[in-house]
Formats: structure tokens, sequence, C-alpha cells
């Protein structure tokens, strides 16, 4: 993508795409269970807050993060292998600004069944088991939350699990948009497509650092003086 932007290179090399695609799709995987994870957090938090140093420890977090990439590794790693059996014969022009499975099977001269129901159960398995466990894991929420006499604790309490409700939409929605345009969509134009992609690939790297942040009391007085700033200027 850099490479277009910047140096007006629209090329890059098969193995290279290849390349692209499973740290894109391995990336997306890690990020659905961190979330998942995530909110597992939220649960131990909210559920049993003076245990929560117990049970989340150091060790807890750090077994959990290689378990969520050594996941996301093995099940797409047979991906590159399943894309680099088909010829490529004709047509070699993508139709986002990167290498997506789903887009280089498209460019395909054979079958790609077998790489479009192995690209099915990992969605299912990965993405799908993720948000089912996030949906659950808010229903517990959800369900001790209620359980609160007082109205103010139960507010602050879900304002808690604000930012990770945020982050889970800004990954989610644009998943599921970009993969309903790819597969309902062929008739829109290419530039729909390409501005899909790039906003499932861009908008949760650009405004999670500000979701998570503007929970952060010492970024919010930091932020606050800087405007103060401003205005005594002025």
């Amino acid at each position: 993508m850099l490479s277009i932007f910047w140096f007006n290179i629209p090329e890059i090399v098969f193995d290279s795409c290849v390349t692209q695609m499973f740290f894109i799709h391995v990336f997306g995987i890690v990020e659905s269970g961190v979330l998942a994870s995530m909110a597992f957090d939220r649960i131990v938090a909210i559920q049993n807050p003076l245990h929560y140093v117990c049970i989340l420890t150091h060790g807890v977090i750090g077994k959990t993060g290689i378990a969520i990439l050594t996941q996301a590794v093995c099940v797409f790693f047979p991906v590159p292998f399943l894309i680099k059996r088909l010829p490529f014969y004709h047509s070699n022009i993508l139709s986002h600004s990167y290498c997506l499975h789903q887009d280089m099977m498209r460019l395909a001269c054979a079958s790609t069944r077998i790489n479009s129901l192995c690209g099915l159960i990992i969605v299912i398995f990965t993405l799908g088991l993720d948000a089912l466990l996030i949906l659950m894991s808010y229903v517990l929420i959800l369900k001790t939350v209620l359980g609160i006499a007082s109205r103010g604790e139960r507010l602050k309490t879900l304002s808690t699990c604000l930012s990770h409700m945020s982050a889970v939409f800004l990954f989610y929605v644009p998943f599921i948009g970009a993969s309903m345009i790819h597969r309902f969509g062929k008739h829109l134009s290419p530039v729909v497509h390409i501005l899909m992609a790039n906003i499932y690939l861009l908008l949760r790297a650009v405004l999670n650092p500000i979701v998570y942040s503007v929970k952060t009391k010492q970024i919010q007085r930091r932020i606050i003086q800087v405007f103060q700033r401003r205005k005594n200027r002025a």
C-alpha cells in the first residue's frame, strides 16, 4: 500500500503478495483473539475485582498472548500453500491496494473450492468463535451489572467496558462490511471495494489508540492543558 501511495509502484511480486496476505490475516486473527481475551479480562474485573491480580497474573497474560499468536499462525499456515498451488494465467489485477486471500482466489484459473472451504472454516473457528465468546462475556457482565443496587455504580461499572466495546465495533463492523461488499457487491464500482478494504485495514489502527487513551486521566489532563494554553494565547 505504501509503495502505491508513496512511490507510485502498483506492482507486487507473487511471493511477496502471498507473504503480505499471510501476515495481514494472521494479525487479524490475533487481534480478534486479543479482543476475546480482553472480554474475559472485563468479566474478571467486574465479577471478581478483589481476586483480579491473583487470577490474571503476568504469567497468565503472557501465556495467553503466546497461545493466541500460535493459534493464528497454525490455523492460517496451510493457506499460502493452497494459494501457491493454483494457476494464475489471465487477469492479475487485485481489487484492493493490498493482498487478501479472497481477492487472490478470484484471480485463479482453477477451482478454488478447497481454498473457499478452508477460509470459511478458519473464519468460523477464529473470528466467529471469538465473537461468540465476546457476546457471552457481555451477557455475563450485564447480568452482574444488573445485580448492582445503585444506578450510579451500574453506570460506573459499564463505563469501564466502553473502550473494549468500541474496539470490538471498530474491528467487526468494517470486517463484516468489507466481506459483504466483496461477496455481494461485484456490480459496484472498484472504488467502493478499495475504500472498504482500506477502511477495514486502517480505521482501527488509526482509532484504537484514541479509543484506549481517551479514558486515561493523564492523557485527558494533558489534552486539557494543551487547549487551555491555546485559549490563553488567543
